[in-house]
């Protein structure tokens, strides 16, 4: 049933990607995702390089399905990643944070489909005109980094905007998610936070706690001030970090607080100091599970529902 020109494209079974989330996607995550019939994503982040290459060529030795990495644009090693990525032969490059059209001659000459996550349908438009394979769409419903559109008002105007398949992100963890995003018209889905309650994620286990005991009110976005909003889980730095912000705190005191606090969660687990990035769909992760689980979970419901859709006769009042 989820025969996509996504799934065509990118030669998987399910219409899903991993979401690329710094210091979370890594060789061991992205490789069970893979696996289970998606998408795995390494994340790029900050990394350099020589670090990104050790995760890929980890990957390759624990699947021999479709990986990809994501390559945020404004990292100091980005000029490096999009080299390394070709020397690599990675077959998929997801990218945030601007546009890769620089990289795209060469990313295609090394047979690499690249899709941009993007916030706006004339970022869409601008990838597709350079050639992009695909664009995610991600609302702000997302963990991390956000725009200011929620996917259900984003995904269908990219939709009717490109010809190129969307794959719709945010606020998505189970089949009822991935049901409307096939509705809106996308033709795959990007999930990120559902991951995070996975067995093979390697994030500290105060991190993935949190992610199962979020309540739908348990995110915050920081950063709106300084034009770099975003989203995490409520704890004492969000609130200090907002704080600050009301009281007018300059761009360079507000970076210099979030310094480190990524790798605090992920690593330490810093309850007090770590940012704790996770989506608004949090509140509705109830299970840590492996992602071949996960991944079933999702399209069966998905199918379950769509299908109960068209016998009902779509939907009465």
């Amino acid at each position: 049933m989820f025969v996509s020109r996504l799934t065509e494209l990118l030669g998987i079974q399910y219409p899903i990607i991993q979401g690329g989330m710094a210091w979370v996607s890594e060789a061991t995550l992205a490789a069970a995702v893979s696996n289970a019939g998606g998408v795995g994503l390494i994340a790029g982040g900050a990394a350099p390089a020589d670090f990104i290459r050790g995760e890929i060529r980890k990957a390759r030795q624990l699947t021999d399905k479709p990986f990809g990495v994501n390559i945020m644009l404004l990292s100091p090693y980005a000029e490096a990643l999009a080299e390394l990525v070709a020397e690599e032969g990675v077959p998929i490059v997801t990218t945030g944070a601007g546009s890769p059209a620089k990289y795209i001659e060469k990313w295609k000459a090394a047979g690499i489909k690249v899709i941009p996550v993007i916030p706006s349908t004339a970022l869409a438009v601008r990838m597709e005109r350079v050639g992009a394979d695909a664009v995610v769409a991600e609302g702000c419903e997302s963990g991390g980094h956000i725009g200011e559109l929620t996917t259900m008002a984003l995904v269908p105007q990219v939709v009717d905007a490109v010809k190129i398949p969307v794959i719709a992100a945010g606020g998505i963890a189970d089949g009822r998610g991935a049901a409307a995003a096939f509705m809106l018209g996308a033709q795959g889905i990007q999930v990120g936070t559902r991951f995070l309650a996975s067995t093979e994620c390697q994030i500290h286990e105060n991190y993935k706690n949190l992610v199962v005991g979020a309540k739908d009110t348990d995110t915050a976005v920081t950063g709106r001030s300084n034009g770099h909003p975003v989203r995490q889980i409520k704890n004492r730095m969000t609130k200090k970090f907002l704080d600050m912000e009301k009281q007018g705190a300059t761009f360079e005191e507000l970076e210099g607080m979030t310094v480190g606090t990524l790798h605090r969660a992920v690593a330490e687990g810093d309850l007090d100091g770590g940012s704790f990035m996770a989506g608004q769909i949090a509140g509705l992760v109830r299970e840590i599970k492996p992602c071949s689980e996960i991944i079933r979970e999702i399209f069966a419901q998905a199918e379950e529902r769509i299908r109960s859709f068209d016998r009902a006769g779509g939907c009465h009042d």
